[in-house]
């Protein structure tokens, strides 16, 4: 008999719309709840103007090159969201990445260069040409390329401050806080509705594991029966399990995710005798900006503005014009 022991699902408002199957990667990213944005006193601390700002990469062969920011983000884009986004979609995405990367400008993350073309690590990069010779098009990189310069110099900041702009694929239904991903808590990186995302194509999965792969994975051990290992489940503000016993020994969410290699933290577990089902809703930590979220609210008739202060709560977009 199968026996359904958490429920995790993240159930948001729908907006409709057909978005387009579209397979896509994602990265780090973050946000908060005032209604009105106050107002910075801080001075700029980084000129973020992209025909002027030289930016060192470190690039997969292990070479740093020099950029200039307007050529870095086209290839942040281009490897990081759909070319074939609306492009208020692909306006709040070089937004976010030009705000990361002019945030990193600052730190000693890699020793010559500011970022590298990891996304694992800082943020994926494809040159145009690669994403041509991919069967990309012409079109899809111009289009690309006027979304970075319709918001040239433009930054996300929280109180003067540029923020740590954080973004993932697709959060079904619920972004999630910092504080429950990274144990920090960000006024700016808090759990809001993100609806619209049921198309995304990594939207929902379910895997299963045998009760043996299951312990071995979690380094688990137990005489019980499998429908009897799970208890004392809590869930996060955005909708994640928090906390969930298993076999007697807590772990979080994150931890279990991690060990599971699962899309995200949101999940069901079901068991049916020796088979443990794990059911996920959303890709990746949660955390900031839901590309997929992005484009439902574009296509739903929102600015690249309005996406940006509903992912980042509480920020100022402003210019980093140099002088």
């Amino acid at each position: 008999m199968k026996k359904q022991i958490v429920l995790a699902f993240l159930c948001g408002m729908v907006i409709p719309m057909a978005m387009m199957a579209y397979g896509f990667h994602t990265q780090p990213r973050q946000e908060e709840n005032p209604e009105s944005v106050p107002e910075s006193t801080a001075q700029p601390v980084q000129h973020c103007n992209d025909a002027q700002t030289d930016i060192m990469v470190l690039t997969d062969s292990g070479r740093v090159q020099q950029m200039k920011l307007d050529e870095y983000l086209t290839g942040v884009v281009l490897s990081e969201m759909p070319a074939d986004f609306d492009q208020e979609a692909l306006k709040a995405q070089a937004t976010v990445a030009r705000t990361y990367t002019c945030k990193r400008m600052d730190s000693d993350k890699h020793d010559a260069a500011a970022v590298c073309t990891d996304s694992a690590c800082c943020q994926g990069y494809r040159s145009p040409e690669s994403y041509l010779d991919a069967g990309g098009t012409e079109d899809a990189v111009e289009k690309v390329r006027q979304a970075v310069a319709q918001t040239d110099s433009m930054v996300l900041t929280y109180e003067g401050e540029l923020i740590d702009a954080t973004y993932f694929s697709c959060s079904g239904g619920t972004t999630e806080d910092a504080v429950a991903v990274w144990g920090q808590d960000v006024p700016y990186l808090q759990s809001v509705d993100s609806p619209g995302e049921e198309d995304a194509p990594r939207y929902a999965e379910s895997v299963s594991f045998t009760a043996e792969e299951f312990l071995n994975l979690t380094g688990c051990t137990s005489s019980e029966e499998p429908e009897n290992w799970f208890a004392d489940i809590s869930y996060t503000d955005g909708g994640g399990v928090d906390t969930i016993q298993v076999c007697g020994e807590t772990f979080t969410g994150v931890e279990l995710r991690q060990l599971l290699g699962l899309r995200s933290t949101a999940f069901a577990i079901s068991v049916d005798a020796d088979t443990i089902t794990i059911e996920t809703r959303g890709f990746g930590h949660r955390v900031g900006m839901s590309q997929y979220g992005a484009q439902a609210m574009a296509q739903a008739g929102s600015s690249w503005e309005e996406i940006l202060t509903h992912y980042y709560q509480g920020t100022k977009i402003e210019s980093r014009q140099e002088g």
